[in-house]
């Protein structure tokens, strides 16, 4: 299927310039204020309908009415949409936009710096809370503080009620490997089955919570992660630093559309492989993350020629950039990478759209 162009029709390559560079539009209201005990971070790309109901959920909870817990959107270039207007005018709720897609972890550290309080929960826009669930959090906050724990996930749940995998091992160079022959729910993240509150290596990003110390110390999520595998890193550096990473099953949510219940179109493929490779590249030995850079290459050649054989040539055309980022990111040539995501980030805002307002 051919890709779809950004809907002003503005080049994929001259959509987004380099990260550092994007222009901050003007706040829709002041920032959080320093004294809040709980700040949520949601970044928002093209999802209006999903961040506007998620915020409404959230402002059912006593904590926000109270104003022990405030929202922090930030959007990530989205095109102009009236509900952001409607979200940043809600009591216990900011929006700040850029008018460039930052990526998910830039995005997050300009959320967390613009909000307050000791502890921080990054949410998805296409999760489901149910009533009450920052006052829930507070509790959660309660048993992390005891343990001294930096980073804390929590259940979440597809849409039947089924729980979703959050949570698993770091992965490795055989880990990820032996993934190639198991379903795709299951490569990066486990089940975790029961209800005893216990540590584990690392957490998903959908729903974490993290202490704002853990963040401050550790500089946040490293912005060489476009998108994916950033909750992995910070998890392990934390982990490196002391502090625990625990899963926490008392709260639960539903997370929509997690990335292996959905399609994976070219751009969005090279995305996720060179968040894979960056992370082999930090974390791995050198020769595992050559290795795992060839087998990535091969792949990426394959879909390349099955797509020019079906005369989709946006597709052919993305398969060939992420040829050309495997020897970027093996040789450490990270500009020359970051340009070739933001190329692929060109073509998102399409993709991004197909799940909005659909966490009904």
């Amino acid at each position: 299927m051919a890709l779809a162009h950004p809907p002003d029709g503005t080049p994929p390559h001259a959509l987004v310039s380099a990260l550092g560079g994007a222009r901050e539009l003007a706040p829709h209201r002041p920032a959080a204020p320093v004294d809040v005990g709980l700040s949520v971070v949601i970044v928002n790309f093209c999802q209006w309908k999903n961040t506007a109901r998620l915020v409404r959920q959230l402002r059912r909870s006593a904590a926000v009415r109270a104003g022990q817990a405030h929202v922090q959107v930030i959007d990530n270039g989205s095109p102009a949409n009236r509900l952001a207007g409607r979200v940043a005018r809600l009591r216990g709720v900011s929006v700040r936009r850029f008018d460039q897609n930052l990526g998910f972890a830039a995005a997050v550290n300009r959320g967390v710096r613009l909000s307050g309080g000791p502890w921080v929960l990054l949410l998805n826009p296409d999760v489901t809370v149910p009533d009450g669930f920052l006052d829930d959090v507070s509790g959660a906050i309660a048993r992390a503080d005891a343990s001294a724990a930096g980073v804390v996930g929590f259940r979440l749940l597809n849409r039947d009620g089924s729980p979703q995998p959050s949570a698993g091992p770091f992965p490795s160079f055989a880990r990820t490997l032996a993934g190639l022959v198991v379903p795709r729910a299951r490569r990066k993240c486990r089940v975790n089955h029961g209800t005893a509150r216990r540590e584990v290596e690392w957490a998903t990003g959908g729903c974490l919570l993290v202490r704002r110390e853990c963040f401050e110390q550790l500089g946040g999520l490293d912005e060489s992660f476009f998108l994916y595998y950033e909750d992995v890193d910070f998890c392990q550096r934390a982990a490196a630093h002391g502090w625990g990473v625990w899963f926490d099953p008392a709260l639960e949510v539903t997370h929509h559309w997690p990335l292996h219940a959905r399609r994976v179109p070219a751009p969005l493929r090279l995305i996720t492989r060179h968040a894979l490779l960056t992370y082999a590249r930090r974390h791995w030995s050198g020769w595992q993350a050559r290795l795992l850079g060839g087998a990535v290459w091969t792949e990426a050649a394959a879909r390349q020629l099955w797509a020019l054989a079906r005369g989709d040539a946006d597709a052919a055309r993305c398969h060939g950039q992420l040829r050309q980022l495997v020897g970027d990111v093996t040789s450490g040539r990270e500009p020359a990478a970051a340009e070739r995501v933001r190329f692929a980030a060109g073509f998102l805002n399409p993709i991004a759209a197909e799940q909005d307002g659909r966490t009904e």
